[in-house]
């Protein structure tokens, strides 16, 4: 039996490429939710979750930072995905045929100078693989998709234009997790992941971050987000260069053991070299 990979959303979605991308070796597992795509790892339905968790011109992606240190599942890698954007309709379609194009809603700003000199009005759908599907099965030419090339594969649609994005360095970063832990070093050049949360006492978080200055090592990422409903509890997110064995990681995650009341290591993992 095949290894599957699970990915929130439908067939042809963005994180279905990335997982073509990143393990064109493993099934796919099309899934509802986030949650969904965690308790299909957890229950062994599939063995590795694909998760996005920032993108670059619209910031971390909503809920994922306060799913992952309780899923239960570890980060084994990373993956960075360009996000193009294509108007995808029925076979046989002229550009001037279409009146309407559907997509994810924080697809439709992304692509909005090239929908305003066509004179396409954009349309909500919940989500831009479910678009193209829905174009599909309507089959009225003046209806279009904005989404991936993989969504019009999979769902029988021409590409009427390709790469029509306004940025033209949009990414989403995505993580690779599974049930069980890697801290294997399996690169010259290691990422560590953890969250932790502050003791509460004056200067905790500096006092807490100095550790990493003194020591030399790069923190890429340090997100907060309040736990449990309450403005006073505040977890933070981290990434840094480097692996837990390394010695001055090492000296840097013991000086921020001082300072804090809960430290958890979400995983290590060799950086994408698209992170250069």
């Amino acid at each position: 039996m095949t290894a599957r990979i699970a990915f929130q959303g439908e067939p042809g979605a963005y994180s279905h490429e990335a997982c073509r991308a990143a393990r064109p070796d493993m099934e796919p597992l099309p899934c509802a939710t986030f949650e969904d795509v965690i308790e299909a790892v957890r229950s062994g339905e599939a063995e590795l979750a694909m998760l996005p968790v920032e993108n670059s011109t619209y910031g971390r992606v909503a809920d994922i930072h306060r799913l992952l240190p309780e899923s239960g599942l570890h980060i084994i890698d990373e993956a960075f995905v360009r996000v193009h954007i294509n108007l995808l309709a029925l076979p046989g379609t002229d550009l001037t045929d279409v009146k309407e194009a559907y997509s994810h809603l924080v697809l439709l700003p992304q692509c909005g100078t090239f929908l305003r000199e066509k004179g396409i009005t954009g349309r909500v759908s919940p989500d831009n693989a479910r678009a193209a599907r829905d174009v599909a099965e309507w089959g009225d030419a003046s209806k279009a998709a904005l989404a991936s090339e993989l969504a019009g594969e999979i769902y029988g649609l021409d590409v009427l234009a390709r790469h029509i994005e306004d940025h033209d360095r949009n990414t989403t970063r995505f993580l690779v997790m599974s049930r069980e832990a890697d801290m294997a070093r399996r690169s010259d050049h290691m990422m560590t992941t953890f969250v932790f949360r502050v003791r509460n006492i004056p200067a905790a978080l500096y006092k807490a971050m100095g550790g990493f200055a003194t020591n030399g090592v790069n923190m890429t990422k340090l997100e907060s987000y309040m736990v449990g409903g309450a403005f006073t509890a505040t977890q933070f997110y981290a990434d840094i260069e480097g692996h837990p064995d390394d010695h001055n990681v090492q000296l840097a995650l013991d000086e921020l053991g001082y300072f804090t009341s809960e430290l958890k290591i979400l995983g290590t993992y060799p950086a994408d070299p698209a992170r250069d």
